[in-house]
């Protein structure tokens, strides 16, 4: 998620990577905001981290597979 070692971190925007897009977002400096050049989208760091943590949210079972046991019966 972070860049090795150079500056600021580049976080992942959040717009792009609900869509399944791996889009790195630029920061501004003036602003104090990070911007996406793929979506528009832009944010400041807190906005960014936590709709990052909802993404996690959402996908944190995808790599994990599931037996038809594992679920109640109806």
């Amino acid at each position: 998620m972070a860049q090795a070692g150079k500056g600021r971190l580049n976080y992942r925007c959040p717009s792009c990577f609900m869509r399944d897009l791996d889009i790195d977002m630029f920061y501004d400096a003036d602003k104090g905001e990070y911007y996406c050049i793929r979506c528009q989208y832009t944010g400041r760091e807190e906005d960014v981290l936590k709709k990052n943590d909802l993404a996690r949210f959402r996908y944190r079972c995808l790599t994990r597979r599931f037996a038809m046991d594992e679920f109640e019966q109806f």
